[in-house]
């Protein structure tokens, strides 16, 4: 079974540290805030799941690093931002695998979504000591796509509508999430 973590931040600075030594799923909720998270992958094949999803209206930034400090350890991050105003947001993601831990995952998975002209930045390293490691990492940054756009309206729901879809599809981005832990997250989706 895993362990199950969420974690809500609005409108402030926090540092998180977490010792996973457990197969481990962490939702991580923020609004308007900057947050720095360690996490250290301390029990051989552990697994972790990370999802970070953030609504911004001001100038954040966002800085994870996983460090992999046991073998066949497995971590899979996926970050994710609304930039609602023209503010910027940034994100600095840093999965470490030392030349002691062999056979680790380490992958990372990293978007923002610009409303309107925000200026975004990501930066997604990887730094990897041993070749026995499988490894990957992706970025995006941009709107939503027209096409996504285009087929949601094509099916008669409206601009607006099918924008706000698109917001909750990617904000809260797993089935398993329990919407009850995250209600103040929803009602802020649905004020964008």
């Amino acid at each position: 079974m895993n362990k199950i973590l969420y974690v809500m931040d609005f409108q402030d600075n926090t540092h998180y540290t977490y010792n996973i030594t457990e197969d481990t799923i962490i939702y991580h909720f923020s609004v308007d805030s900057s947050s720095v998270v360690d996490i250290h992958m301390v029990t051989e094949g552990a697994t972790l799941y990370y999802y970070y999803n953030t609504i911004n209206y001001h100038n954040n930034s966002f800085k994870i690093t996983v460090e992999h400090l046991k073998n066949h350890t497995h971590s899979e991050l996926f970050n994710h931002g609304v930039n609602v105003k023209d503010k910027k947001l940034d994100f600095l993601v840093d999965g470490i695998v030392p030349k002691n831990s062999i056979e680790c995952i380490c992958n990372q998975e990293n978007q923002i979504i610009n409303m309107k002209n925000g200026k975004s930045t990501i930066c997604p390293n990887l730094l990897i000591d041993n070749y026995d490691v499988n490894s990957n990492h992706a970025a995006y940054i941009g709107k939503f796509s027209e096409e996504k756009l285009f087929y949601l309206m094509s099916r008669g729901i409206s601009f607006l509508e099918a924008n706000r879809l698109l917001l909750n599809g990617f904000l809260i981005n797993s089935d398993s999430i329990d919407l009850h832990e995250i209600d103040l997250f929803v009602k802020e989706i649905e004020k964008i």
